[in-house]
Formats: structure tokens, sequence, C-alpha cells
């Protein structure tokens, strides 16, 4: 799941106190997006202070979530889809068709969360801006992440420039979509390509919208369930 729908199910936590929580349960793609070499696993460790381990608190239940969601028949059915739908629309592109059909779902996901009022993007950004810098970096210091330069100066622009505005907009979908290809291919679609995926994207968001919240739903009670 993309970074909403992360947040999704800690909508209703209060920033001011919870906000190292959410910003665990959204790290792991933070790190993904600013250096898709870096690895590290903090859910197999333990921290005194009660501010690093709220960030790996929510580090586990973001894989728990990513669990669900990657395992259950909606994923499977709904990413293979929009990989065959967008297949012809990207011939000769570099982009393979799985991984565009995986993240084109997450991103319609957040785009629905946005613009049906489930999840509002400023209450988010509010919930990083409690987290202070020295602690996030003492917690990626314990973690194991020796030069943690790079992920500052690709969060510092996240957090300033708050893109994820711009996902209720499903023309930016694509957009979004050739930002994170190019973490891979230099120029992953042209123009047309990007055109023909806008026309797709479109299409199958609304025919995801009457029932788009039952994966939340499902993954919100198996949540449940573990933590009873």
């Amino acid at each position: 799941m993309n970074f909403l729908s992360h947040y999704y199910f800690d909508r209703e936590s209060n920033p001011k106190t919870n906000g190292y929580h959410t910003l665990g349960t959204v790290l792991p793609d933070l790190l993904k997006n600013a250096d898709k070499t870096i690895i590290i696993h903090p859910e197999k460790l333990s921290h005194p202070d009660p501010r690093i381990s709220a960030i790996i608190t929510g580090w586990k239940k973001h894989l728990e979530v990513d669990r669900y969601f990657h395992s259950s028949e909606y994923f499977i059915v709904h990413s293979s889809q929009l990989r065959q739908l967008l297949a012809p629309a990207i011939l000769g592109s570099p982009v393979k068709s799985f991984f565009l059909g995986h993240i084109t779902l997450e991103l319609i996901l957040d785009n629905l969360l946005l613009t049906t009022n489930q999840v509002k993007a400023d209450d988010f950004y509010e919930h990083l801006a409690n987290c202070s810098h020295e602690v996030i970096d003492n917690f990626l210091h314990f973690s194991g992440l020796s030069e943690t330069g790079q992920f500052f100066r690709f969060y510092e622009s996240f957090t300033r420039n708050r893109y994820l505005h711009t996902y209720t907009d499903t023309q930016q979908i694509a957009y979004a979509l050739r930002r994170i290809c190019m973490r891979v291919w230099a120029d992953p679609f042209t123009t047309e390509q990007e055109g023909r995926m806008n026309a797709i994207i479109s299409t199958y968001r609304d025919n995801l919208l009457p029932g788009f919240m039952s994966i939340f739903k499902l993954i919100g009670e198996k949540l449940d369930h573990t933590e009873t």
C-alpha cells in the first residue's frame, strides 16, 4: 500500500502523541523512495526511548498491512487486470507491466481515499510535522543506517512540497507513476504512452470506486484480530 492507504489505519490518532507511530507506518516507503538500496530491519529491535519505540511499532504495522494487502484476492485480481490493460498502452517502454499494475493499484487507492474524504492529506502531514529530525536520525542510526543525509534530503522535500495533495487529480496518477519509474528507468514513458495510461487509469478508478473500501475493511478486521 502507498502512503495514504497506510495512514488510513491511523487516521483517527492524535498527531501530537502518535506522530512517531504514524511516521513508522510509512517510513519503509519513505526510505525506499529516498534510496532503493537502503535495507534495514528495525522490526527485530527494541529501544528504551518511547519515541523510537513508537517508530518501530509503526514499522511493524506497515509490514503487517502490506502482508495482508499483497496476499489478498483484491490485490491479486486488480493488479493483474491493471497489468493486462496497461501493457498495450506502454508497448515499447522499458517498464515492466507487472510492476506497473502493482503500483497503479496502490496510487488509485490513495486517490480514492482522498476524493471520498476518508483521509485528509494535511492531517497526515501534521503527524510528520510533530516528529523531530534528531529522533528520526537516532532511529536510523540505531537501525544500522550510517549515512542519513540522502534520506533527509528526500524527506525534507517530501514534507515541504506535500505532493500527495496532487493525488486528488486522477490525471496526476500517471505523472506519479513516471516519477516512481524514473528511479529505475531514465525515460520510462513517452507523452503518448502517458496519455493512454491516463485514460485507462481514469476508467479503472471509476470502476473501483463503489466497492474500494472493502479492502480497507478486510485489513482493518485482520489488524483488530491480531491486536486482540
